[in-house]
C-alpha cells in the first residue's frame, strides 16, 4: 500500500528567495534589452546584464521564446485591462476597432516581436503561443460582441484577426509609424472586418 500523501503535496514549491531574485533579474534584464535592441537580442548579453550566468538563464527560461513569453506576459496586463474597459464603455464596433489598433500597437512594442508572433501561431508547442491566449481570448469576445451588434461580417474568426494584426503589427515595426500613422494602417487594414455604416 503506497504511503498517504500528506496535504498539499501536489502544489508546486516556492521557488527559494535567490532564485526568485535570480528569475526576476532575468526578465527585468530581458525586457530592457528587447526595449533596445529587439527580441532577436544576444541571451547572452541578457544574461550579462542580469548578473546572472547562462546557465541559470536556459534554468529558468529554456528557450528564446520561453524567455519572450515570459516577458510578454507581464507587459500584457495594461492591455488585457484595457479590452475589460473597452468591452463595457464603448459600443461593440468601437470597442473591437480600438482593440484592434491597441493590438497592433502593443505587439510592435520591441522590434522583430511580430516575426516572433507569427512564427509561434505555426507552432501549437510554443510558449508564446501560449502566452498570446488571452489576448486571443479577449479579441474573441470584442469580435462576438459586434458580430451579435450586426457589426462585424459573419466569416471572420478571432484567429483571423489576431494574425491579420500580427501583420499589421510587423508593417508598424517595419516602416516605423508613428501612432497616428499606424492608426490609419489599422482602419484601413482592418476595413473588411466590419459591416458598412
Amino acid at each position: 500500500m503506497p504511503p498517504a500523501r500528506s496535504p498539499g503535496a501536489d502544489k508546486p514549491r516556492a521557488m527559494r528567495a535567490d532564485a526568485q531574485r535570480n528569475r526576476d533579474a532575468i526578465l527585468d534584464a530581458a525586457r530592457q534589452v528587447f526595449e533596445e535592441e529587439g527580441v532577436l537580442a544576444s541571451l547572452d548579453g541578457i544574461a550579462l546584464r542580469a548578473g546572472v550566468g547562462n546557465a541559470t538563464l536556459y534554468r529558468n527560461f529554456p528557450t528564446r521564446h520561453d524567455l519572450l513569453a515570459a516577458v510578454m506576459e507581464v507587459n500584457f496586463v495594461a492591455i488585457l485591462a484595457t479590452a475589460e474597459d473597452l468591452a463595457r464603455m464603448r459600443p461593440a464596433r468601437a470597442a473591437l476597432e480600438e482593440w484592434l489598433f491597441q493590438l497592433t500597437w502593443q505587439l510592435r512594442i520591441w522590434h522583430d516581436l511580430p516575426y516572433c508572433v507569427a512564427s509561434a501561431q505555426c507552432d501549437p508547442e510554443s510558449s508564446i503561443k501560449s502566452a498570446n491566449a488571452r489576448l486571443m481570448a479577449e479579441t474573441d469576445r470584442l469580435l462576438a460582441a459586434a458580430k451579435a451588434a450586426g457589426e462585424a461580417v459573419d466569416g471572420v474568426t478571432a484567429t483571423d484577426l489576431f494574425e491579420l494584426v500580427t501583420t499589421l503589427s510587423w508593417g508598424v515595426d517595419r516602416f516605423g509609424d508613428d501612432e497616428a500613422a499606424a492608426r490609419r494602417r489599422v482602419t484601413i487594414g482592418t476595413a473588411g472586418v466590419f459591416t458598412l455604416k
